[in-house]
């Protein structure tokens, strides 16, 4: 018998598996009705993807809209111009990605156009608050697939780590040391990523596994360090919340970026309040970013949000390592000293040892779950959802 060769992937299968793989959604409680579903029922129930876009869209444009109009923020765009432009690529990766809009504010505002980190720093935390806020509202109202326990205990260790972050270990950096170290641990991750990713048929679940009070205590530490790097750079909790999630609990990438947005929006409204409420002394120059970005990050983080549920895990992790390849290449761009490179390989090194020991981890941990579940000792995970809750575990190769 002559073998053959298996029929090659069309163009259309390969679109169909990578980029309409399905949202990941909340299992609703069926709905009982007494009587016909009214008019509006019909509606919501098919048109309630688009309704999540645009509730948030008209909402905060036309707060933004009005405020334009009174205080004029349309003479800001032909000098501040340059990164309402960005902010359509940077809230896009915000809302489909587990970086904010940070990872591409901050590199653009540093490094390009010479702006200080603090002040990239606050606008970013501005921005986000906003725009991700929006991008909060779709994973909401959309019932899009988040880890629960992971936002609640991150974002509770967030809270004293963003604040000594802010308070007390910020000025402990130079600008071109938190350049550096915003590069450098970015790109270590993206290098353990990719390693993890080289795993064929990896196990992924839906949410943590077996969740007890030392994974509780994980994510507490998680968010505390993830708010002093958020402190730095405007962004933090996220990566860090994202890393340990899937490497080391072994979360599918299509639960865990929607849970690292929701986590981002929260940290930066309470950055922001500590910046401009509790410090004040916010430069007036972010203000005015933020003035002329907000309708630009409103759209799109959203937009991002909505398409990046339908990506294939692949997918979103490709965006991570192309937005880590451009960030070394703007940092090397700049011609930093000798010295700031050796820092930023050595933080490169520790960063990937540290990633790949919790990729390690991750494994000897799916080890217990598969083992647990061969012995018929389901293990406990909780698919939380707006509607109601129930108790399963999913497992996705």
């Amino acid at each position: 018998m002559v073998a053959t060769k298996p029929p090659r992937r069309t163009m259309g299968k390969f679109f169909r598996k990578f980029f309409l793989d399905g949202q990941c959604l909340e299992e609703e409680k069926e709905k009982e009705f007494l009587d016909e579903p009214t008019w509006w029922e019909k509606f919501h129930d098919k048109h309630r993807k688009y309704m999540a876009l645009a509730i948030p869209f008209v909402f905060i444009q036309t707060i933004w809209l009005t405020s334009a109009i009174k205080y004029n923020f349309f003479s800001l765009y032909p000098i501040r111009w340059e990164l309402p432009i960005t902010m359509i690529f940077g809230a896009s990766i915000a809302g489909m990605t587990s970086e904010g809009g940070g990872a591409v504010a901050f590199p653009v505002m540093t490094f390009v156009l010479h702006i200080v980190p603090n002040t990239a720093r606050d606008f970013t935390l501005m921005m986000q608050s906003i725009g991700m806020s929006a991008a909060l509202f779709v994973i909401v109202y959309m019932g899009i697939v988040v880890e629960r326990r992971a936002i609640l205990f991150c974002f509770l260790g967030s809270i004293p780590g963003i604040i000594v972050g802010l308070t007390w270990l910020d000025h402990l950096l130079d600008d071109a040391l938190k350049k550096t170290f915003f590069v450098s641990v970015w790109a270590s991750f993206a290098v353990a990523l990719y390693l993890l990713n080289s795993e064929r048929k990896r196990t992924t679940y839906r949410v943590i596994p077996m969740f007890s009070t030392w994974k509780a205590l994980v994510l507490l530490l998680t968010g505390f360090v993830g708010g002093i790097f958020t402190a730095f750079a405007g962004s933090g909790i996220d990566i860090c919340t994202f890393s340990v999630i899937t490497l080391l609990f072994r979360v599918s990438e299509k639960t865990a970026t929607p849970t690292t947005i929701v986590l981002m929006a929260l940290n930066s409204m309470m950055g922001f309040y500590w910046r401009a409420v509790i410090q004040g002394g916010i430069p007036q120059i972010a203000w005015e970013y933020v003035a002329v970005c907000t309708p630009v990050c409103v759209t799109f983080a959203p937009l991002g949000s909505f398409l990046g549920s339908h990506f294939h895990r692949l997918v979103l992790a490709s965006l991570i390592y192309i937005l880590e390849i451009l960030s070394v290449i703007g940092f090397l761009a700049t011609r930093p000293s000798i010295s700031f490179i050796v820092i930023g390989v050595i933080i490169i090194g520790i960063g990937f040892l540290f990633f790949i020991t919790l990729c390690q981890a991750g494994k000897t941990l799916m080890k217990r779950v598969e083992i647990s579940k061969q012995k018929n000792e389901k293990p406990e995970t909780i698919v939380y959802s707006f509607q109601s809750s129930k108790q399963e575990i999913n497992t996705k190769v």
